[in-house]
Protein backbone atom coordinates (compact mmCIF):
# COMPACT_ATOMS: atom_id res chain seq x y z
CA UNK A 1 0.00 0.00 0.00
CA UNK A 2 1.04 3.60 -0.45
CA UNK A 3 2.58 4.78 2.85
CA UNK A 4 0.98 7.79 4.52
CA UNK A 5 4.15 9.86 4.34
CA UNK A 6 3.96 10.02 0.52
CA UNK A 7 1.00 12.38 0.86
CA UNK A 8 1.64 13.77 4.33
CA UNK A 9 5.03 15.12 3.21
CA UNK A 10 3.08 17.57 1.02
CA UNK A 11 1.92 19.26 4.22
CA UNK A 12 5.41 20.65 4.86
CA UNK A 13 5.59 23.32 2.13
CA UNK A 14 2.10 24.58 2.93
CA UNK A 15 2.94 24.79 6.62
CA UNK A 16 5.97 26.83 5.55
CA UNK A 17 3.68 29.27 3.77
CA UNK A 18 4.50 28.26 0.22
CA UNK A 19 2.05 29.74 -2.29
CA UNK A 20 1.23 27.65 -5.36
CA UNK A 21 -0.19 29.36 -8.48
CA UNK A 22 -3.81 28.47 -9.15
CA UNK A 23 -3.13 26.74 -12.48
CA UNK A 24 -0.48 24.50 -10.87
CA UNK A 25 -2.89 23.50 -8.12
CA UNK A 26 -5.08 21.89 -10.75
CA UNK A 27 -2.14 20.06 -12.37
CA UNK A 28 -2.44 16.75 -10.41
CA UNK A 29 -6.09 16.43 -11.41
CA UNK A 30 -5.23 17.23 -15.02
CA UNK A 31 -2.51 14.57 -15.00
CA UNK A 32 -5.03 12.05 -13.62
CA UNK A 33 -6.88 12.17 -16.94
CA UNK A 34 -4.29 9.80 -18.40
CA UNK A 35 -2.21 8.69 -15.40
CA UNK A 36 -3.99 6.31 -13.01
CA UNK A 37 -7.03 8.48 -12.31
CA UNK A 38 -9.23 7.83 -15.34
CA UNK A 39 -7.47 4.56 -16.35
CA UNK A 40 -7.95 2.91 -12.95
CA UNK A 41 -11.63 2.36 -13.75
CA UNK A 42 -11.05 1.42 -17.37
CA UNK A 43 -10.55 -2.27 -16.57
CA UNK A 44 -14.01 -2.73 -15.04
CA UNK A 45 -15.11 -4.83 -18.02
CA UNK A 46 -12.51 -7.45 -17.00
CA UNK A 47 -12.40 -7.00 -13.23
CA UNK A 48 -15.48 -8.89 -12.03
CA UNK A 49 -14.75 -12.06 -14.00
CA UNK A 50 -11.14 -12.02 -12.85
CA UNK A 51 -12.21 -11.52 -9.24
CA UNK A 52 -14.26 -14.72 -9.65
CA UNK A 53 -11.22 -16.55 -11.01
CA UNK A 54 -12.69 -16.70 -14.50
CA UNK A 55 -11.64 -15.51 -17.92
CA UNK A 56 -13.78 -12.56 -19.05
CA UNK A 57 -16.30 -13.61 -21.69
CA UNK A 58 -17.98 -11.44 -24.30
CA UNK A 59 -21.22 -11.73 -22.33
CA UNK A 60 -19.57 -10.64 -19.08
CA UNK A 61 -17.96 -7.68 -20.83
CA UNK A 62 -21.28 -6.74 -22.44
CA UNK A 63 -22.99 -6.70 -19.02
CA UNK A 64 -20.48 -4.17 -17.69
CA UNK A 65 -20.77 -2.05 -20.84
CA UNK A 66 -24.58 -2.11 -20.44
CA UNK A 67 -24.19 -1.13 -16.77
CA UNK A 68 -22.16 1.91 -17.74
CA UNK A 69 -24.59 2.81 -20.50
CA UNK A 70 -27.71 2.60 -18.35
CA UNK A 71 -26.52 3.76 -14.92
CA UNK A 72 -23.91 6.21 -16.14
CA UNK A 73 -26.22 7.49 -18.86
CA UNK A 74 -29.07 8.09 -16.41
CA UNK A 75 -26.76 9.94 -14.05
CA UNK A 76 -25.43 12.08 -16.91
CA UNK A 77 -28.99 13.12 -17.70
CA UNK A 78 -29.46 14.01 -14.01
CA UNK A 79 -26.65 16.56 -14.28
CA UNK A 80 -28.59 18.37 -17.00
CA UNK A 81 -31.91 18.22 -15.16
CA UNK A 82 -30.85 18.79 -11.53
CA UNK A 83 -27.16 19.67 -11.34
CA UNK A 84 -27.13 20.68 -7.67
CA UNK A 85 -28.70 17.37 -6.64
CA UNK A 86 -26.34 15.52 -8.97
CA UNK A 87 -23.40 17.24 -7.23
CA UNK A 88 -24.62 16.06 -3.83
CA UNK A 89 -24.97 12.52 -5.21
CA UNK A 90 -21.40 12.80 -6.54
CA UNK A 91 -20.08 13.69 -3.09
CA UNK A 92 -21.99 10.87 -1.37
CA UNK A 93 -21.10 8.23 -3.96
CA UNK A 94 -17.43 9.23 -3.92
CA UNK A 95 -17.47 9.29 -0.10
CA UNK A 96 -18.63 5.66 -0.10
CA UNK A 97 -16.36 4.59 -2.96
CA UNK A 98 -13.14 6.04 -1.60
CA UNK A 99 -14.04 4.60 1.78
CA UNK A 100 -14.64 1.15 0.32
CA UNK A 101 -11.31 1.35 -1.48
CA UNK A 102 -9.50 1.95 1.79
CA UNK A 103 -11.50 -0.79 3.50
CA UNK A 104 -10.32 -3.31 0.91
CA UNK A 105 -6.72 -2.16 1.36
CA UNK A 106 -6.96 -2.56 5.14
CA UNK A 107 -8.63 -5.96 5.06
CA UNK A 108 -7.03 -7.62 2.04
CA UNK A 109 -3.65 -5.92 1.71
CA UNK A 110 -2.76 -4.88 5.26
CA UNK A 111 -4.50 -7.85 6.89
CA UNK A 112 -5.92 -5.88 9.82
CA UNK A 113 -7.62 -8.00 12.47
CA UNK A 114 -9.59 -5.34 14.34
CA UNK A 115 -12.39 -4.78 11.81
CA UNK A 116 -14.39 -7.81 12.87
CA UNK A 117 -18.00 -6.91 12.11
CA UNK A 118 -19.99 -5.42 9.25
CA UNK A 119 -20.95 -2.35 11.37
CA UNK A 120 -17.26 -1.73 12.09
CA UNK A 121 -16.42 -1.97 8.43
CA UNK A 122 -19.29 0.32 7.44
CA UNK A 123 -18.11 2.85 10.02
CA UNK A 124 -14.56 2.57 8.64
CA UNK A 125 -15.89 3.29 5.15
CA UNK A 126 -17.62 6.39 6.54
CA UNK A 127 -14.43 7.55 8.26
CA UNK A 128 -12.08 6.89 5.35
CA UNK A 129 -14.42 8.33 2.73
CA UNK A 130 -14.96 11.39 4.87
CA UNK A 131 -11.26 12.22 4.82
CA UNK A 132 -11.22 13.53 1.22
CA UNK A 133 -14.92 14.39 1.00
CA UNK A 134 -15.67 16.09 4.33
CA UNK A 135 -12.44 17.37 5.87
CA UNK A 136 -11.80 19.86 3.01
CA UNK A 137 -15.31 21.26 3.51
CA UNK A 138 -14.50 21.86 7.17
CA UNK A 139 -11.08 23.40 6.54
CA UNK A 140 -11.51 25.14 3.19
CA UNK A 141 -15.21 25.97 2.80
CA UNK A 142 -14.63 28.70 0.20
CA UNK A 143 -12.58 26.35 -1.97
CA UNK A 144 -15.27 23.70 -1.65
CA UNK A 145 -17.91 26.27 -2.58
CA UNK A 146 -15.86 27.34 -5.62
CA UNK A 147 -15.54 23.78 -6.92
CA UNK A 148 -19.24 23.10 -6.37
CA UNK A 149 -20.13 26.32 -8.21
CA UNK A 150 -17.82 25.43 -11.11
CA UNK A 151 -19.37 21.97 -11.54
CA UNK A 152 -22.99 23.01 -11.18
CA UNK A 153 -22.38 26.18 -13.20
CA UNK A 154 -21.64 24.15 -16.32
CA UNK A 155 -25.34 23.31 -16.41
CA UNK A 156 -27.12 26.07 -14.49
CA UNK A 157 -25.10 29.05 -13.15
CA UNK A 158 -27.56 29.93 -10.39
CA UNK A 159 -28.34 26.37 -9.23
CA UNK A 160 -25.37 26.27 -6.86
CA UNK A 161 -27.18 28.70 -4.56
CA UNK A 162 -29.27 25.77 -3.32
CA UNK A 163 -26.09 24.29 -1.80
CA UNK A 164 -25.23 27.31 0.34
CA UNK A 165 -26.67 25.74 3.49
CA UNK A 166 -23.76 23.28 3.58
CA UNK A 167 -21.26 26.11 4.01
CA UNK A 168 -22.91 27.75 7.01
CA UNK A 169 -20.65 27.80 10.08
CA UNK A 170 -23.19 26.02 12.28
CA UNK A 171 -23.63 23.23 9.73
CA UNK A 172 -19.88 22.74 9.38
CA UNK A 173 -19.47 22.80 13.16
CA UNK A 174 -22.10 20.08 13.56
CA UNK A 175 -20.44 18.00 10.84
CA UNK A 176 -17.03 18.45 12.45
CA UNK A 177 -18.28 17.32 15.85
CA UNK A 178 -20.16 14.34 14.44
CA UNK A 179 -17.26 13.24 12.25
CA UNK A 180 -14.75 13.72 15.06
CA UNK A 181 -16.81 11.53 17.39
CA UNK A 182 -17.10 8.88 14.68
CA UNK A 183 -13.33 8.83 14.06
CA UNK A 184 -12.53 8.49 17.76
CA UNK A 185 -15.19 5.80 18.26
CA UNK A 186 -14.08 3.73 15.26
CA UNK A 187 -10.43 3.82 16.26
CA UNK A 188 -11.23 3.13 19.93
CA UNK A 189 -13.40 0.10 19.15
CA UNK A 190 -10.74 -1.12 16.71
CA UNK A 191 -8.04 -0.83 19.37
CA UNK A 192 -10.16 -2.76 21.87
CA UNK A 193 -10.71 -5.59 19.39
CA UNK A 194 -7.22 -5.74 17.89
CA UNK A 195 -5.28 -8.97 18.45
CA UNK A 196 -2.11 -7.18 17.37
CA UNK A 197 -1.49 -3.46 17.83
CA UNK A 198 0.66 -3.03 14.71
CA UNK A 199 -2.16 -3.28 12.09
CA UNK A 200 -4.29 -0.98 14.25
CA UNK A 201 -1.45 1.53 14.36
CA UNK A 202 -1.32 1.45 10.56
CA UNK A 203 -5.06 2.18 10.38
CA UNK A 204 -4.88 4.92 13.02
CA UNK A 205 -1.72 6.43 11.55
CA UNK A 206 -3.20 6.63 8.07
CA UNK A 207 -6.41 8.15 9.41
CA UNK A 208 -4.71 10.82 11.51
CA UNK A 209 -2.15 11.55 8.80
CA UNK A 210 -4.83 12.01 6.16
CA UNK A 211 -6.88 14.22 8.45
CA UNK A 212 -3.85 16.51 8.76
CA UNK A 213 -3.23 16.28 5.01
CA UNK A 214 -6.74 17.30 3.98
CA UNK A 215 -6.98 19.91 6.73
CA UNK A 216 -3.79 21.71 5.68
CA UNK A 217 -3.25 21.16 1.95
CA UNK A 218 -5.53 23.18 -0.39
CA UNK A 219 -8.32 20.86 -1.60
CA UNK A 220 -7.61 20.86 -5.34
CA UNK A 221 -3.97 19.90 -4.74
CA UNK A 222 -4.87 17.44 -1.99
CA UNK A 223 -7.58 15.66 -3.97
CA UNK A 224 -5.46 15.52 -7.12
CA UNK A 225 -2.54 13.76 -5.45
CA UNK A 226 -4.84 11.56 -3.35
CA UNK A 227 -6.84 10.47 -6.40
CA UNK A 228 -3.71 9.39 -8.30
CA UNK A 229 -1.26 8.23 -5.65
CA UNK A 230 -3.64 6.84 -3.04
CA UNK A 231 -7.02 5.72 -4.32
CA UNK A 232 -6.24 4.88 -7.94
CA UNK A 233 -2.87 3.24 -7.26
CA UNK A 234 -4.40 1.01 -4.59
CA UNK A 235 -7.16 -0.03 -6.95
CA UNK A 236 -4.62 -0.82 -9.67
CA UNK A 237 -2.82 -3.06 -7.14
CA UNK A 238 -6.15 -4.80 -6.55
CA UNK A 239 -6.64 -5.32 -10.28
CA UNK A 240 -3.14 -6.72 -10.70
CA UNK A 241 -3.79 -9.20 -7.89
CA UNK A 242 -6.66 -10.82 -9.84
CA UNK A 243 -4.87 -10.83 -13.21
CA UNK A 244 -3.00 -14.12 -13.63
CA UNK A 245 -0.55 -12.63 -16.13
CA UNK A 246 0.28 -9.75 -13.83
CA UNK A 247 0.58 -12.03 -10.80
CA UNK A 248 3.02 -14.27 -12.64
CA UNK A 249 5.11 -11.25 -13.61
CA UNK A 250 5.13 -9.87 -10.06
CA UNK A 251 6.10 -13.23 -8.60
CA UNK A 252 9.03 -13.24 -11.02
CA UNK A 253 10.02 -9.79 -9.79
CA UNK A 254 8.93 -8.10 -13.02
CA UNK A 255 6.65 -5.32 -11.75
CA UNK A 256 7.18 -3.32 -14.94
CA UNK A 257 5.55 -6.03 -17.06
CA UNK A 258 2.62 -6.23 -14.65
CA UNK A 259 1.95 -2.51 -14.96
CA UNK A 260 2.35 -2.63 -18.73
CA UNK A 261 -0.28 -5.38 -18.76
CA UNK A 262 -2.61 -3.11 -16.81
CA UNK A 263 -1.88 -0.24 -19.20
CA UNK A 264 -2.76 -2.42 -22.19
CA UNK A 265 -6.00 -3.55 -20.56
CA UNK A 266 -6.97 0.01 -19.62
CA UNK A 267 -5.96 1.75 -22.85
CA UNK A 268 -9.05 0.98 -25.04
CA UNK A 269 -11.66 2.23 -22.56
CA UNK A 270 -9.45 5.12 -21.48
CA UNK A 271 -9.48 6.29 -25.10
CA UNK A 272 -13.26 5.78 -25.27
CA UNK A 273 -13.59 7.80 -22.06
CA UNK A 274 -11.53 10.64 -23.49
CA UNK A 275 -13.81 10.69 -26.55
CA UNK A 276 -16.89 10.78 -24.32
CA UNK A 277 -15.33 13.58 -22.28
CA UNK A 278 -14.91 15.50 -25.51
CA UNK A 279 -18.55 14.82 -26.31
CA UNK A 280 -19.61 16.14 -22.91
CA UNK A 281 -17.71 19.34 -23.64
CA UNK A 282 -19.79 19.81 -26.78
CA UNK A 283 -23.18 19.36 -25.10
CA UNK A 284 -22.90 21.14 -21.74
CA UNK A 285 -24.94 24.35 -21.74
CA UNK A 286 -21.98 26.45 -20.56
CA UNK A 287 -18.72 25.31 -22.07
CA UNK A 288 -15.63 25.76 -19.87
CA UNK A 289 -13.37 28.70 -20.69
CA UNK A 290 -10.88 28.56 -17.80
CA UNK A 291 -8.67 25.88 -16.25
CA UNK A 292 -10.95 25.51 -13.17
CA UNK A 293 -14.00 25.17 -15.43
CA UNK A 294 -12.23 22.60 -17.62
CA UNK A 295 -11.33 20.58 -14.55
CA UNK A 296 -14.94 20.92 -13.39
CA UNK A 297 -16.07 19.34 -16.67
CA UNK A 298 -13.62 16.49 -16.09
CA UNK A 299 -14.97 16.01 -12.55
CA UNK A 300 -18.52 15.84 -13.86
CA UNK A 301 -17.40 13.11 -16.23
CA UNK A 302 -15.62 11.34 -13.37
CA UNK A 303 -18.87 11.55 -11.41
CA UNK A 304 -20.81 9.94 -14.26
CA UNK A 305 -18.43 6.98 -14.58
CA UNK A 306 -17.92 6.62 -10.81
CA UNK A 307 -21.50 5.51 -10.18
CA UNK A 308 -21.32 2.34 -12.35
CA UNK A 309 -17.70 1.87 -11.24
CA UNK A 310 -18.94 1.67 -7.64
CA UNK A 311 -21.35 -1.11 -8.67
CA UNK A 312 -18.46 -3.06 -10.21
CA UNK A 313 -16.23 -2.59 -7.16
CA UNK A 314 -19.07 -3.56 -4.84
CA UNK A 315 -19.48 -6.82 -6.76
CA UNK A 316 -15.72 -7.36 -6.45
CA UNK A 317 -16.03 -6.73 -2.69
CA UNK A 318 -18.67 -9.46 -2.46
CA UNK A 319 -16.66 -11.92 -4.52
CA UNK A 320 -13.51 -11.27 -2.49
CA UNK A 321 -15.21 -11.44 0.92
CA UNK A 322 -14.51 -7.85 1.96
CA UNK A 323 -17.70 -7.73 4.04
CA UNK A 324 -17.53 -11.22 5.50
Amino acid sequence: MVPSWVLVVLIVPFLAGVSVPLALQYLPLIVSVVLLGLPHGAVDHLAVARARGQEPTHRAIARVVALYGVVGGAYAVAWFLAPALAFVVFILVTWFHWGQGDLYALVALAGVDHLESVPQRLATVAVRGGLPMLVPLLSFPEWYRRVATDLVGLFAPTAATTLQWAFRPQVRAALAIGYGVLVVAVLAVGYARADSVRPWLLDAGETVGLIAYFALVPPVVAIGFYFCLWHSLRHVARLLAVDDTAVTAIEAGDVRTAFLQFARDAAPLTLVSLALLGGLYLVVPNRPETVPEAVALYLVFIAVVTLPHVVVVTVMDREQGVWS
